[in-house]
């Protein structure tokens, strides 16, 4: 078992004590990276090495060490500004110059203590569930580096699994933090939206779809990260207060837990994987859980419907500016132009209707937790 085998409780640990140097961590992680990246292109742009030891040193030689990421190498998802790096979003539109300010969450991460020193992939604008895009190209799978890593966050996940990174970030709208992380087995967790505020840019009341989260490989990491992310800032509505999420976790035991099991759900699924969760609800069963099999509790059609809806409303109010200037829409990949052109197309009437749905199920789900602690799917 090498250092990087520890996850960030462990390394914390070993910061503390003396027992390796932050310094000494980026250079085990730099080589980590020089083994493991040609493989997987996961890590997509880093300082220069100097600079990156430099930066560690600097957290050695902090008076103040306590940050619960003091001294941590940290890779950001290529979609969020961290000072020094270039953020490209996986597009030909954007040059790569270094970025002149860190993102809010990236903030809160770097005063933490984290020394961010590199950037991970995603599909261009982050659209899309598998991670590739013309500029830095397609990241593999960690444990099969010819299959797809998943998306959006597909670097962040793969540069985890290959323990180029302890922890890191991603981002989600419509399973970004989550799929990744089930294909390269690790941890991510979409958190509420509004408990790791986004940069205060544009519209901050209407589009409430994508957010900012926490990935790891364990679930004690995964909470400590989110701490360090979540919190409210006054030029954000909606804003959730924060709290000390890895002191309030806790055993939980499953007899006590009461699981609704949804089926397909009326969805498609490939051959194999229903066996495979019905395997999963039989072992929830054996350690104690009371699993109800339960009818599906909405229409998934018009759930489906609103929400590709919503999307198309969402990338178009945000890269539309690139498609009305034709030297960039060229630049543009096909699924960023359905989404603009459907989007571009939508009535005010058709974007209401759209969220009434949204606000119905809201209302169906808040309903089923309150009778259930989980729903499977």
């Amino acid at each position: 078992m090498t250092v990087l085998d520890h996850d960030l409780v462990g390394l914390r640990k070993f910061l503390q004590s003396g027992q390796i140097s932050a310094r000494e961590l980026m250079q085990e992680t730099l080589a980590q990276i020089e083994r493991e990246n040609p493989r997987v292109n996961a890590i997509v742009s880093m300082l220069d090495e100097d600079d990156c030891l430099d930066a560690a040193q600097a957290a050695d030689d902090a008076d103040d060490s306590t940050g619960a990421l003091h001294g941590i190498p940290l890779a950001i998802k290529d979609l969020a500004n961290a000072k020094g790096l270039a953020t490209t979003m996986g597009s030909p539109l954007f040059p790569k110059s270094p970025a002149a300010k860190d993102d809010l969450f990236v903030e809160r991460m770097r005063r933490a203590g984290a020394v961010i020193f590199a950037k991970t992939n995603t599909p261009e604008f982050g659209l899309g569930s598998h991670t590739f895009n013309p500029v830095h190209g397609a990241t593999g799978n960690a444990y099969n580096a010819t299959k797809s890593a998943g998306g959006s966050s597909g670097g962040a996940s793969v540069a985890l699994a290959t323990r180029m990174t302890a922890i890191a970030d991603g981002s989600d709208m419509m399973g970004s933090l989550r799929n990744p992380a089930g294909w390269n087995n690790i941890y991510g967790m979409r958190p509420s939206w509004g408990l790791v505020p986004s940069e205060p840019l544009g519209d901050t009341f209407m589009h409430q779809m994508a957010t900012n989260g926490p990935m790891a490989r364990t679930p004690t990491d995964l909470a400590i990260l989110l701490s360090v992310q979540a919190g409210p800032d006054p030029r954000q509505p909606h804003g959730r207060m924060a709290q000390d999420f890895a002191q309030d976790m806790r055993e939980y035991s499953l007899k006590s837990a009461k699981i609704a099991y949804l089926g397909d759900w009326g969805l498609p699924y490939q051959d194999g994987i229903l066996d495979i969760t019905e395997t999963a609800v039989n072992d929830l069963v054996a350690l104690g859980a009371q699993v109800d099999r339960i009818s599906p509790p909405f229409n998934m059609k018009a759930l489906w419907d609103s929400w590709v809806q919503l999307r198309h409303w969402s990338v178009a109010s945000r890269l539309s500016v690139f498609y009305h200037d034709e030297t960039k829409r060229s630049l543009l990949k096909p699924a960023a132009l359905w989404e603009i052109e459907n989007g571009l197309a939508m009535t005010g009437a058709q974007i209401h209707a759209a969220s009434l749905v949204r606000s119905q199920w809201f209302a169906k789900a808040a309903s089923l937790f309150s009778e259930y602690d989980a729903l499977i799917l």
